[in-house]
């Protein structure tokens, strides 16, 4: 048997699978992923599909997580959100928001469920997933135990986290527990938000400012096939920051809290002239050089080349290594990009 993956990737890369099962309930979740994990092929847990390359057709399971459920408690300074893994990222900052419960606005329309946000800490326009997180609750495959990690045993750092490294393809994420402020602070020093008066902006200023730009810069999936942003912004030293500055005035870089500088990874590869390059069906975005797209007729190889064409050039240029944002899966799992 073999299922099209087609419907369930936003880059739209037709691809199969030897069985797709979908849950809906946490109990669910957890005997299917523990009974496959102990099986004889690979097991590919998937949410939203939007942070996937498929190379290959995957010779495993993939499992679809649809769990669905938001509880909410309080004390004297906090909301808590308890949300199953299934739940739609953007839905819940929408949820949130109706309810006066701010803080998730400059992350909205970031593509993806609940449950895959931690792996990545996810983030935008100033503000990251770990910044409300405060407890991850998953089945650990090998121990066959369900176990709940505070924000500091997540090991959160730039688009990075425990469940990327040490608890790599151990870890099913089942629900998370977000922590928001009643004493909402607005963060609009990124961007498009700086325009804002702190003393009156809301958090529906935020989100639908964050909504516009992200739809007017990002192509729609359904339309054409795209992941997002493919590349992490990198991140320098102070002394490299300098000589780039020194030969690049118009640098789009900002300062972190500990001297490093973070770059803008579009910024450089529209520099490098890349902006429309092809490699088969895959190009670069005409209006965004972070935005890979399928044209149509993409293969998982054409991505990858483009890629490294692109991760090659940004080099060559400016000495900085890029890298990719979204996994890249071959038959058997993840791999890196060739």
């Amino acid at each position: 048997m073999s299922i099209s993956l087609k419907p369930f990737n936003t880059f739209g890369l037709q691809q199969n699978c030897l069985s797709l099962i979908n849950v809906d309930t946490k109990s669910d979740l957890i005997s299917t992923c523990d009974k496959l994990y102990k099986g004889d092929f690979p097991l590919l847990i998937l949410g939203g599909g939007s942070n996937l390359i498929f190379t290959e057709n995957y010779q495993g399971s993939v499992v679809k997580v649809s769990t669905k459920g938001i509880e909410i408690t309080s004390d004297d300074t906090h909301y808590y959100l308890t949300v199953q893994a299934g739940e739609n990222w953007h839905q819940l900052v929408e949820f949130c928001l109706a309810r006066k419960i701010y803080g998730l606005e400059n992350m909205a329309l970031i593509p993806g469920t609940v449950g895959a946000a931690p792996i990545q800490n996810i983030g935008a326009y100033g503000v990251e997933f770990n910044l409300f997180c405060h407890q991850v609750e998953f089945w650990r495959l090998d121990t066959e135990q369900l176990i709940t990690y505070s924000n500091e045993q997540c090991e959160f750092d730039y688009r990075e986290s425990v469940f990327k490294q040490r608890l790599k393809n151990l870890a099913v994420i089942t629900q998370v527990t977000l922590k928001l402020a009643k004493h909402w602070v607005p963060v609009i020093n990124y961007g498009p938000l700086q325009h804002f008066d702190l003393a009156t902006v809301t958090a529906r200023d935020i989100f639908d400012c964050v909504c516009h730009v992200r739809q007017a810069k990002l192509p729609d999936p359904t339309m054409l096939g795209n992941v997002g942003s493919f590349f992490k912004n990198p991140v320098i030293p102070v002394e490299h920051y300098n000589s780039l500055k020194a030969s690049f005035s118009n640098l789009i870089a900002y300062e972190q809290a500990d001297g490093q500088f973070k770059l803008a990874a579009g910024w450089l590869i529209d520099q490098a002239g890349l902006k429309g390059v092809k490699v088969g069906g895959a190009a670069v975005h005409q209006d965004q050089a972070l935005v890979l797209v399928n044209l149509g007729n993409a293969n998982g190889s054409d991505v990858c080349q483009l890629a490294r064409k692109i991760i090659n050039a940004v080099y060559d240029k400016f000495s900085v290594v890029l890298h990719p944002e979204p996994r890249v899966i071959g038959s058997q799992g993840e791999i890196d990009i060739k």
